[in-house]
């Protein structure tokens, strides 16, 4: 028991002065690269504190070593723009004047959904509300609010149409029929497959984001008795 206690002391104290070596950004904000090695070394710093059989310096050249590998890359980032692009991706613009950008989402391999909850993250609960929006490469969004922004009613709006397909819990919540929805896209000269965005909030304003076009900001006809 005493043994595991100093192994375990020492493996300890080499993560602790290696990931202040990496610096505060290896905590919040961490790149891929970086996110990989700190699971690494997390896994490596339990073998050799559980298995004595096994030496403890094998241990620590190999957290060492995977130190060395991260300060190279971190270093490889500063030398320009292309090795920082290859290391850790660039950032990606999902909004822009135009509106959602849903190819960047895709390179991204994410959703609508996925943007809706960044969004709510940062407090912000419409697509108009933002005039640019981006993924930076740690994941985080980065946001630049729309200044002629139109203040919005208390309920938070709904998604009925995701890339192409139409969200039935949140349309019957509406009170419509796909009948009726699709009358109000015909009145759009559209159809659903070719809507990558509609919004609808408690109030009927509704984001309206056709396939290669500029958003619109329309309004989807409620009865009085919807509410949420």
């Amino acid at each position: 028991m005493l043994v595991t206690f100093f192994r375990t002391l020492i493996i300890f104290s080499v993560l602790l002065v290696l990931m202040r070596l990496m610096g505060k950004r290896q905590i919040g904000e961490m790149q891929p690269f970086e996110f990989i090695v700190t699971l690494i070394i997390a896994d490596l710093a339990c073998i050799p504190i559980t298995d004595v059989s096994i030496p403890l310096i094998y241990g620590v050249v190999a957290i060492v070593c995977l130190f060395i590998l991260h300060q190279l890359l971190s270093i490889l980032e500063h030398c320009g723009n292309t090795f920082k692009k290859i290391i850790s991706g660039k950032p990606s613009i999902v909004i822009n004047r135009d509106g959602i950008n849903i190819h960047e989402l895709k390179k991204n391999n994410l959703s609508i959904d996925d943007l809706i909850e960044s969004m709510r993250a940062a407090g912000y609960f419409t697509f108009d509300d933002l005039s640019y929006a981006i993924y930076e490469s740690n994941g985080k969004l980065s946001a630049l609010e729309n200044e002629e922004k139109e203040p919005h009613p208390s309920s938070i709006p709904l998604l009925v149409i995701n890339d192409g397909k139409i969200v039935d819990e949140n349309l019957f919540r509406l009170g419509k029929t796909f009948s009726q929805l699709n009358k109000f896209l015909k009145e759009q000269n559209t159809e659903t497959k070719k809507v990558e965005v509609m919004t609808v909030d408690g109030q009927g304003r509704t984001y309206f984001k056709n396939r290669k076009q500029k958003f619109k900001i329309l309004s989807f006809p409620l009865g009085e008795d919807i509410k949420w």
